[in-house]
């Protein structure tokens, strides 16, 4: 086993501080990885503070990682010692229910996320990226394109994929009018993936506070939704509607903002069910959906995507230090708009 460097808690009540770890030693298929960066998600907060009530402890939040490849098992062929990788939200899945077969691992019976879950031997604890070093199984290792920067691409291995795999399902692009609820860490990657897609991009924020902010990231459209003539003007407007956030809102009143067949796909998770009439469906025939990350080859297939349209996450580079000062920050909304943490501060 290999004992390693990380951050993390011992229970929810705990602010995030050193601990150390251990890996496997790499087996045949596995991909030994120097992590260099790893980006902030909030659904860390939520599973560090065991606000989704499913926590193990000890945990090491993080699973936006990137970094550099530094020994490969004899049984891998993908990836060669100083390769740019990365790891997502998943590390293994069971691969036999039909949907690993499909090559959509999210949704498997029994997967193996990078974090607070049990590993394939059912009683060693996965732990994430907020850790110096990492160990996967070759099918769970996704190359990075070369002309992305490192720490800029982090925040695509869950708040990219996240949005990237709605945006191809309901068929975003040229033609298509797609909203997106919320500019924040999945808002903002939502509209430059969705302008990429060449799409028509309306940002839906509170206020036109980060008007100027979604114009520049690619949206075409900026409407505040405490003005109640946003729903009026934009009525039967959308094909799409991408909401990435987490309070309760009316979805009614954004389900009344899709033509007839448009679709509103839920990425966060309110603490409180709002309620939805059915008339707010079935007068338009459309449909409310969700979306969970994406399988691996899906999320290869958004970070070749970035990687041709220079796609990256807009961040803010803080040392290991300043995590819990993040935390906070992220609750407040106060970043613009992904912290990505330098792995190289937890070696100094």
């Amino acid at each position: 086993m290999l004992k390693i460097k990380a951050y993390g808690v011992n229970n929810a009540a705990q602010a995030l501080g050193p601990l150390q770890i251990f890996r496997r030693e790499t087996g045949v298929n596995d991909v030994a990885i120097d992590i260099a960066f790893c980006g902030v998600c909030h659904s860390d907060i939520h599973q560090a503070r065991n606000e989704w009530g499913n926590s193990l402890f000890p945990m090491v939040p993080g699973h936006e990682i990137v970094g550099i490849v530094t020994k490969i098992g004899a049984g891998v062929k993908r990836f060669k010692v100083g390769d740019k990788v990365g790891v997502g939200c998943l590390v293994d899945s069971c691969r036999e229910c039909p949907d690993c077969k499909e090559g959509l691992e999210q949704f498997c019976s029994r997967p193996i996320f990078t974090y607070n879950c049990l590993e394939k031997d059912n009683k060693t604890l996965a732990q994430g990226g907020y850790s110096t070093k990492i160990v996967v199984h070759q099918d769970f290792v996704l190359r990075i394109p070369e002309n992305l920067p490192l720490d800029r691409t982090a925040p695509l291995l869950c708040a990219g994929i996240t949005t990237y795999s709605p945006l191809r399902h309901w068929n975003a692009g040229p033609g298509k009018r797609v909203a997106v609820i919320g500019l924040g860490g999945l808002g903002h990657m939502a509209v430059k993936i969705a302008h990429a897609m060449k799409a028509e991009v309306t940002v839906l924020s509170r206020t036109l506070d980060k008007k100027k902010d979604a114009l520049s990231l690619g949206a075409d459209h900026v409407y505040a939704t405490n003005d109640v003539k946003t729903f009026e003007k934009l009525a039967g407007h959308f094909d799409l509607i991408i909401n990435t956030v987490s309070v309760k809102l009316d979805w009614g009143a954004y389900l009344g903002l899709l033509k007839r067949d448009g679709s509103m796909v839920l990425l966060g998770v309110p603490s409180d069910a709002p309620q939805v009439h059915a008339f707010s469906l079935i007068m338009g025939r459309r449909s409310l959906a969700g979306s969970l990350i994406g399988g691996i080859k899906e999320t290869q297939e958004m970070l070749d995507f970035c990687g041709k349209h220079n796609i990256t996450a807009d961040i803010e580079l803080i040392p290991i230090e300043k995590i819990n000062e993040a935390y906070e920050r992220v609750i407040k909304a106060d970043v613009k708009y992904r912290f990505v943490i330098d792995i190289a501060s937890l070696n100094k």
